[in-house]
């Protein structure tokens, strides 16, 4: 598994040092440093939809998730994962081809 950077919050309440505050958001993105991409999305857009009116944004600044990402992520949720799959990060045919597949001369090498 590949070692991820655990990110810094950016938010008013971590930068003026409200040790309550750090701690909180430091255990949040400890854990969201050991989830996939998929994880990360849904479990920041739990704790958005906690927060209510604003919590995007605020979670925006304290995970350093992308706000169109939170947003795809409550999507998702709202429909109940349905179009997730199961076992798997990508639906099947996501992500880059193989090189042998783009460049078929290639695997002759």
């Amino acid at each position: 598994m590949e070692s991820r950077t655990i990110h810094q919050c950016q938010c008013l309440g971590c930068q003026t040092g409200e040790e309550r505050t750090q701690r909180q958001h430091h255990q949040l993105n400890l854990l969201m440093s050991r989830l996939d991409e998929q994880q990360r999305r849904w479990l920041a857009a739990m704790e958005a939809t906690k927060l209510g009116h604003g919590g995007t944004q605020r979670i925006k600044e304290v995970t350093g998730l992308d706000i169109n990402t939170i947003r795809r992520g409550r999507r998702e949720l709202d429909a109940g994962l349905a179009t997730r799959p199961i076992g798997r990060t990508r639906v099947a045919g996501g992500g880059r081809k193989r090189v042998e597949k783009n460049n078929p001369d290639s695997s002759k090498r």
